[in-house]
């Protein structure tokens, strides 16, 4: 995954109350497409309460209180062929993501033997180019999810979203390119919440 997927989602965890850290980085390999580059994360929320209600399996920013630790994966949406007429179209996106996302399962969330002391307690939250928005598809799209093992899922545009309405226009985030070029839009009002509209 480009360096530039994985600032978009280190930065929407961190902003969120949580430690992250990379956990690796390698090549997935599959039979039927070219070596797909990933990222995964882990993600420590010191402040999640013991008890915490279960999150909804699609999250959403408010669901991150919830989550005490979690391994993120991120489906780059960089590198694959989702385009904004896959992304409009739900029936397109789930035939997208049951071949391009959903066969990946079961390598991207593997963890090498004695890196983490007790993967169980970690929740599996995949990082998607979008999820469809419509019924069936969106449900559909969820269950299969869930029958591959993943805990969660979240879309880049929740991210976005999220990262947009965290950045005021009056601190500086010199430690963040990203976070800046998000502030400077905002200051010169090429970016407007809620509608998140650009130009």
């Amino acid at each position: 995954m480009a360096s530039f997927d994985e600032d978009i989602v280190r930065e929407y965890f961190e902003l969120n109350g949580f430690f992250a850290r990379q956990l690796r980085k390698h090549s997935v390999h599959s039979r039927k497409k070219a070596t797909e580059e990933t990222v995964d994360l882990l993600v420590h929320n010191p402040s999640a309460p013991s008890e915490a209600p279960e999150p909804n399996f699609q999250l959403f920013s408010s669901d991150m209180v919830a989550i005490r630790q979690a391994i993120v994966v991120v489906h780059s949406w960089q590198k694959t062929r989702v385009t904004p007429a896959i992304l409009k179209s739900p029936a397109r996106l789930l035939e997208f993501l049951k071949k391009g996302v959903l066969s990946q399962t079961d390598v991207l969330f593997e963890v090498e033997e004695g890196l983490l002391e007790d993967v169980e307690a970690y929740r599996k939250v995949l990082v998607l180019p979008g999820l469809p928005t419509a019924e069936p598809q969106r449900s559909e799209c969820l269950e299969l999810f869930k029958a591959q093992g993943v805990d969660g899922v979240i879309a880049f545009s929740t991210i976005l979203e999220d990262l947009l309405r965290h950045v005021e226009v009056n601190h500086s985030y010199h430690k963040s390119e990203l976070l800046q070029l998000v502030r400077v839009l905002k200051v010169y009002d090429m970016v407007q919440a809620p509608q998140m509209r650009l130009f």
